[in-house]
């Protein structure tokens, strides 16, 4: 299915299902819908990110979590979070949820859920949504966001001050 296609629930600022929509039209019109991001790291600690496709229509070519997508309509967020690390990254891996962020202009108006697999498997990127792919060590990104904050999305600026640098 194209992506702009997509069928997603829209829903309230307290993350209840109020309606579907497509794609594109939840993202005209600024309405609440739903993501899952996902944090795959190494057994060192370093932290996979993805860097967006430039074809892609939010943030093209920045930095961001390791997986992430829109949950579908009838998805509930742990199997969007599953599909998506399979889809992006080819890989399969145990998760827990580790935070969830509310719809807002930084996560462009996305209720967020993030969850953290730690996993040494091969990862594949999916080149139709990923440019490129790296482990990155916490000192790497914190010194990244430091000199050139704008190369990553802002979620992923939300995901790593709220949770990524506290927690590794």
């Amino acid at each position: 299915m194209n992506q702009t296609n997509e069928i997603i629930d829209v829903v309230d600022i307290n993350d209840n299902i109020i309606g579907q929509s497509c794609r594109h039209e939840v993202h005209d019109k600024n309405l609440f819908h739903r993501s899952a991001h996902i944090l795959v790291f190494n057994n060192n600690g370093e932290l996979f990110l993805q860097k967006r496709s430039n074809n892609k229509d939010e943030s093209p070519g920045l930095w961001d979590t390791s997986a992430a997508g829109h949950v579908n309509s009838g998805e509930d967020y742990l199997h969007c979070a599953e599909r998506e690390l399979q889809e992006e990254l080819g890989i399969n891996s145990k998760m827990d949820e580790v935070m969830r962020i509310p719809a807002q202009k930084k996560t462009l108006w996305e209720h967020v859920r993030v969850y953290k697999c730690v996993t040494d498997n091969q990862i594949n990127i999916n080149i139709l949504e990923i440019s490129e792919g790296r482990y990155w060590t916490m000192s790497e990104i914190t010194e990244s966001i430091k000199s050139s904050s704008d190369i990553f999305t802002s979620t992923f600026h939300l995901i790593f001050n709220d949770y990524i640098s506290k927690h590794n």
